[in-house]
């Protein structure tokens, strides 16, 4: 399915577009080397795009997720297919300063051209949701503390 985009009447200036988004977007490749790293991927990360450009995922993923990360991520590119679809995933990933950060995003796998066309790498849309995540996470807590006083 092909996005709609009538350029006649509105040009679409996609490097704009890319830069001025609020959310994350970061572009790897098959082998899992950063080739995009948007403005708002350095805030969320910390990296500048000199410091992320070329370097592998592992920059932003926990040391203890990346097994199971890159199997995923190899199975991805061999059979072009991934489970996840259309799914906004939520994972632990990590800050240049060594904090966690709580992400959610989404995946798309993007093909080279022509018939025979073989995945290329995959594009994510990355949003923070560090404090949402440590909201809920303390409201569970302070129900759980009611829950257990006696009479609750």
């Amino acid at each position: 399915m092909n996005s709609a985009v009538n350029t006649t009447t509105s040009p679409i200036d996609f490097e704009q577009l890319v830069s001025v988004i609020g959310d994350a977007i970061v572009i790897s490749d098959a082998s899992g080397a950063i080739t995009l790293w948007n403005p708002a991927a350095e805030r969320m990360f910390g990296f500048t795009p000199e410091e992320a450009l070329g370097n592998s995922l592992d920059i932003i993923i926990p040391e203890r997720l990346r097994g199971r990360h890159w199997t995923g991520y190899e199975k991805t590119m061999a059979t072009g297919e991934t489970r996840y679809g259309h799914d906004v995933l939520r994972v632990p990933a990590v800050h240049k300063d060594g904090r966690a950060l709580s992400i959610a995003f989404t995946v798309a796998l993007l093909h080279s051209a022509g018939q025979d066309a073989v995945v290329t790498g995959i594009v994510a849309v990355i949003r923070d949701e560090t404090s949402r995540f440590n909201e809920e996470r303390n409201l569970k807590k302070r129900l759980a503390e009611l829950e257990a006083k006696p009479g609750a």
